[in-house]
């Protein structure tokens, strides 16, 4: 048996002893990082989704469609949304931004809580109108940082053409002459006065989209490096 010596006792018996951390703070996960976001902006058929595909192999961004989140969400079995986003996108209508946005964050957070180092999203198709503008900084502000607007400009007949090819192989609803003519209209009315606005800003990166998708590309490419 071990002996302590008398002078000893007194320093072992008032040496401090570290708590162990209480199971909450040993559990909890590290702190999401802030996302940055690039708004993609254009006419329907300007070739966002083809880039952002680009912009994706290239510099490690997540791509989030928001028309593409709309469609998954109105097919999917039991949402309570499905109906109603059908009749918005057949009629050309902008859905309403409680839902849009409620997508995009959900899409978000369950992105960076599977790889903290996924935290760039380009946000194709988003904000679409005032009302989207003011839904995203109502709920995202400080949540979120916009570092750009990318536009891709295109003349609207080379738009509704490219659709109109696409919508043969598509099986799109909308990607037929009546619904993109709506769309356009829409896009005139409602999408570009958000890019005139963040143009104002100094926060808007034009393209011009009606060139071939290697010569938009090129143009991309020399925005993103002069970005970081």
């Amino acid at each position: 048996m071990l002996l302590l010596l008398p002078a000893l006792r007194p320093v072992l018996r008032w040496a401090p002893r570290l708590a162990p951390l209480p199971a909450a703070l040993r559990l909890r996960p590290p702190p999401l990082m802030k996302p940055l976001v690039v708004f993609v902006l254009g006419g329907p058929g300007a070739g966002k989704g083809t880039q952002c595909g680009r912009i994706v192999e290239k510099y490690g961004y997540t791509h989030l469609s928001a028309g593409d989140l709309l469609r998954a969400e109105r097919k999917r079995p039991g949402s309570q949304y499905g109906e109603l986003i059908e009749k918005y996108i057949r009629e050309g209508k902008i859905v309403p931004v409680e839902i849009t946005i409620s997508l995009l964050k959900r899409e978000m957070d369950e992105t960076m809580a599977a790889n903290v180092q996924k935290s760039k999203f380009l946000i194709d198709g988003f904000p679409r109108n005032q009302d989207n503008l003011q839904g995203w900084n109502k709920t995202m502000e400080g949540k979120a940082d916009v570092a750009f607007v990318l536009f891709f400009d295109c003349d609207n007949e080379v738009c509704i053409e490219r659709c109109l090819e696409r919508g043969r192989s598509s099986g799109r609803s909308d990607d037929n002459r009546e619904s993109l003519e709506k769309r356009i209209q829409t896009y005139l009315q409602s999408t570009k006065p958000i890019i005139d606005l963040y143009e104002k800003m100094g926060k808007v990166r034009k393209v011009d989209a009606s060139k071939s998708v290697d010569e938009v590309f090129d143009r991309v490419v020399t925005i993103f490096d002069k970005e970081g």
